[in-house]
Order: structure tokens, then C-alpha cells, then sequence
């Protein structure tokens, strides 16, 4: 019984210098290691590859048949200006009138010579950017025929315009966001007296895309940031 005994306890105290010892090693291993964390930035201007252009139409009067019929109309003016000028019926959409009865209008102050608001939308869908730049700077030609551009509601009928390529300049677009980081890596590992190691874990950032500036939006920044933690060495 008292080998028993003694053989547990001398079991206990070997296992316990063991992780003293495993202890004493990683806390060194932890206080040797050094890391250093940068950011590379990649930064592309690309063309939108695709246009939304609404054109909003607005006739008021107070009768009813009278004003839908004056927007049906100018409808078909518009729709002709665009296929007269390379736009194809397949990029052309006529979205049904919006009526405002404005004597029904609860919200109304009645402070109006006329009771009813039409609003027609024709929406041109287009990959065409240059074509359709082009044909907004000409709306003047249709103003010559009587059909005057109303100002729609800014989140619906703004002019957008997008570009959907991302996938193929991701690869470009990381492999310089890499570089980028790598090389202020380096500079740190220079001024810190060490060398550069391997990569320890290594996160792609977001792509986010956005207009160049306010004039030109269909000039677009694409734009990413990565994050690289690397080993450093003596």
C-alpha cells in the first residue's frame, strides 16, 4: 500500500515539473516570436458597362382622358427619339402612368388650378454608355417637340450607373493589394533591424466600387484593401 502510495506521488510530482518545463518552453517560444500587420491598398478606374436612364414625364389638367391621352403622346415622341437614335426596343421600357388626384389627395392643401398629376417613366437599359451620354446632352430635341423632362424622385429615377465586371480585375486588383503590403512589411522589417518572414494569416478585404467624382459617374474607383500579418526574424 505504501509503494502504491509513494509511486502516485512521485507520478504527480514528474508530471508536474513536465508542465512546468512545457510552461517554461512556450513562454518562450511566445516572447521570440515577432509579427507585424500591414494594410496593402489597390486602387482601378473602370468604365460603367452598363446605364439606367429614366426620363419622367408629368402632364397635369383636370381632365382625367385629356392628360393620359397628352402622356401617351409624348410617350411615343420619346420612345421614337431613342430608336431613331440607336436605342432598340429591347433597351427601352414604359412603365404604367402614375395618376394624383390631387382633390382626393388627403395630404393635399388644394392650392392647385389643376386636380390631376400624370407621371409616366421611360427607362432606357443600355451597355451603350457613350451612345446614351450622348442622347441625355440632346433631351433639348425633345423639348423642340413639346415633351419637357420633369425631375423625378432622386432614389427612383436618377440616372445610375453601374459596372459589373468585378470578377475579372479581382485577381490583378489583389495580387497589387499584396505587393503593396508586402513592401511596407519590408520597409518595417528594414527600420526595425529584422527580416521579413513568412505570411502568418493573410484577410482580403472588401471590394467596394464608386463613382470617380460627381461629374464623371460613369467613371468608376474600384477599390480594396488587404490585411497581411508576416513573421518577423533577426
Amino acid at each position: 500500500m505504501k509503494n502504491l502510495k509513494s509511486e502516485a506521488l512521485f507520478l504527480m510530482l514528474g508530471m508536474a515539473i513536465m508542465g512546468f518545463f512545457i510552461w517554461l518552453g512556450l513562454s518562450h517560444i511566445s516572447k521570440d516570436v515577432r509579427t507585424v500587420n500591414v494594410k496593402g491598398l489597390a486602387e482601378m478606374e473602370v468604365k460603367a458597362d452598363r446605364v439606367f436612364w429614366p426620363i419622367t414625364i408629368k402632364v397635369v389638367g383636370n381632365d382625367l382622358i385629356t392628360v393620359y391621352n397628352e402622356v401617351n403622346a409624348k410617350n411615343i415622341i420619346v420612345e421614337k427619339f431613342l430608336k431613331d437614335n440607336g436605342i432598340s426596343e429591347s433597351e427601352i421600357s414604359i412603365n404604367a402612368p402614375r395618376v394624383q388626384d390631387r382633390e382626393a389627395d388627403y395630404y393635399s392643401n388644394n392650392n392647385y388650378n389643376t386636380r390631376y398629376n400624370v407621371t409616366s417613366t421611360i427607362t432606357v437599359s443600355s451597355s451603350n454608355i457613350d451612345l446614351v451620354r450622348n442622347l441625355m446632352s440632346r433631351q433639348g430635341e425633345l423639348i423642340k417637340q413639346g415633351v419637357a423632362i420633369a425631375n423625378g424622385d432622386f432614389y427612383t429615377d436618377h440616372v445610375s450607373f453601374i459596372y459589373s465586371d468585378l470578377n475579372s480585375i479581382k485577381p490583378q486588383m489583389i495580387e497589387e493589394a499584396t505587393k503593396n503590403a508586402r513592401a511596407a512589411a519590408e520597409k518595417f522589417a528594414f527600420d526595425s533591424n529584422s527580416k521579413l518572414g513568412k505570411i502568418k494569416t493573410a484577410t482580403q478585404g472588401q471590394f467596394s466600387i464608386s463613382d470617380r467624382d460627381d461629374n464623371t459617374p460613369y467613371i468608376k474607383t474600384v477599390r480594396v484593401v488587404t490585411n497581411v500579418t508576416y513573421f518577423l526574424e533577426d
